[in-house]
């Protein structure tokens, strides 16, 4: 046999030793349970598991296009919650749900706000000691809507398949697609394309969220009722403290205002009141202030020590720290300096939460407390509750919070700062029905609430179809449910929200 030979029948034999692979499998647990809400016993079904996300596969060096079958990608890992006893599913709401980071499984909005389980913590979203536990949920949206929980890939029990490359998921048009790929299949496999569709996103799950709205429609037909975003941020320039940028300094203030009033270092007028308070500085925000900073080295001496007065009673720093700051305040400065006299740093996620440094000195904090106030109680329960309640068995590590999908790529806006906004006013003119519900917490710092609505109120949407937005607030953090009172509360608004949109 000649080597040329030799080398035809090597290349034969991978390509048969190729096709002898086994084919990938969906691992499904499926299990019954029941919870009280509002007083009535919910019967529902669970199916966690994960399902093979294939592509069609082009024959190489035929027609473009032409298919030869599906290559299976990744592994996606999902929990269902479907209430039993439904005789017709076209009338039964469907809600997919997914959290941000980017790395960020869906464990936060499943264990937090959405499911018929919750962490147990104390009123105010503190933990009690471990072990931790779950108990049942009594403002569940299980009562209104079935749901869907989704871990995108690299995230949770999600993960890519042999072969295949996993940067490739990690970028803002990957991520979309392969989210968007599973919940086309989800609702073809289970008989959901008849049933009212939503989605609900968290931080970069509100991203996320805004590019669904856009691919579902665009490319597979999916038109949605309803999308819901808790701490949402869809333009990056309004939180991306750079030289040039001055945006996020005026957007944040009244974020600065509202956790200095809670940890009480406002002068005792602005105590008063926090949305009275907040008011204010909002007013002062877009206007002084923000002419101030276009003004730049064009200031006056005697316009700058007018603002620096005002900054100072607004944040609870002094005025010579604003002076120093160039009347800049970055916020991992501010989580710092707010309480640097009683040696404590406050939480970017949720101002309310502090925390203790090694020293007082330094300029940034070393950790986020209200970050390590959560990571925790939702492992751990998480874990249990999978395996012990779902019977969905893995030795992989949950992914809850991974650094392994960075660098994330966002090529599509190379050279400008993302901005989805635009992609979500494209999917709501296109679909006229399609509603938009906005949660906001006063003391995130992750996504101010002030941010959020700059980016809506230059949305550019037509005055017909502003009427289809609506906003709620809260006195607690980025992840608001984790506070007792609000959760109660977002679970009225919520549900409000899902009905005036069937």
């Amino acid at each position: 046999m000649s080597e040329k030979e030799k080398s035809q029948q090597a290349a034969k034999n991978q390509a048969e030793s190729e096709t002898k692979k086994p084919i990938p499998e969906d691992k499904l647990s499926v299990t019954k349970h029941s919870v009280t809400i509002n007083g009535k016993k919910i019967d529902y079904t669970v199916t966690a598991g994960t399902i093979v996300l294939k592509e069609e596969a082009e024959k190489k060096g035929e027609t473009p296009g032409e298919s030869e079958g599906e290559k299976p990608k990744a592994s996606i890992f999902f929990m269902a919650y479907t209430r039993d006893g439904v005789k017709d599913a076209s009338k039964r709401p469907i809600t997919f749900s997914f959290n941000g980071g980017p790395g960020s499984a869906s464990v936060w909005l499943h264990l937090g706000l959405l499911g018929p389980r919750r962490v147990k913590m104390d009123e105010t979203g503190n933990p009690l000691p471990p072990p931790y536990q779950l108990v049942n949920n009594e403002h569940s949206l299980l009562d209104q809507t079935d749901l869907v929980f989704i871990d995108p890939v690299s995230t949770g029990y999600s993960r890519i398949l042999p072969g295949e490359k996993a940067k490739e998921y990690h970028g803002i048009k990957r991520d979309v697609e392969s989210v968007g790929d599973f919940i086309r299949l989800y609702a073809t496999r289970y008989h959901r394309w008849a049933s009212p569709k939503f989605l609900i996103g968290e931080s970069y799950g509100t991203t996320r969220a805004a590019g669904l709205s856009s691919y579902l429609q665009e490319r597979h037909g999916m038109y949605l009722n309803g999308i819901m975003l808790v701490s949402a941020i869809l333009n990056f320039q309004t939180a991306r403290f750079a030289p040039g940028n001055d945006l996020p300094f005026i957007l944040f203030l009244p974020t600065y205002t509202a956790i200095a009033w809670y940890h009480k270092q406002l002068d005792k007028d602005l105590q008063k009141n926090l949305r009275k308070t907040l008011d204010e500085v909002e007013r002062f925000a877009a206007n002084e202030y923000t002419l101030a900073l276009m003004k730049g080295s064009a200031l006056s001496g005697a316009e700058r020590a007018k603002v620096v007065k005002q900054l100072a009673r607004f944040t609870g720093l002094t005025e010579d720290y604003i002076e120093r700051t160039d009347l800049r305040i970055e916020i991992q400065r501010f989580v710092k300096e707010l309480l640097r006299d009683d040696r404590r740093t406050v939480g970017r996620l949720d101002g309310r939460f502090t925390g203790v440094d090694r020293d007082s000195a330094g300029e940034n904090n070393e950790f986020d407390p209200s970050l390590m106030a959560i990571l925790g109680p939702y492992a751990g329960t998480f874990y249990n509750y999978v395996r012990k309640d779902l019977k969905f068995e893995s030795d992989l590590p949950y992914e809850i919070l991974t650094m392994k999908v960075h660098p994330w790529s966002y090529a599509e806006f190379e050279n400008e700062y993302v901005n989805v906004a635009e992609t979500l006013r494209k999917a709501m003119s296109a679909n006229g029905y399609l509603k938009v519900h906005v949660a906001n917490g006063y003391y995130d710092l992750a996504t101010p609430y002030f941010a959020t609505e700059y980016t809506f109120s230059h949305l550019g949407l037509d005055s017909s179809l502003q009427k289809n937005i609506s906003m709620s607030y809260y006195e607690a953090g980025h992840m608001m449910y984790v506070h007792l009172k609000s959760l109660e509360i977002m679970k009225r608004e919520l549900t409000q929200f899902i009905s005036s949109a069937l």
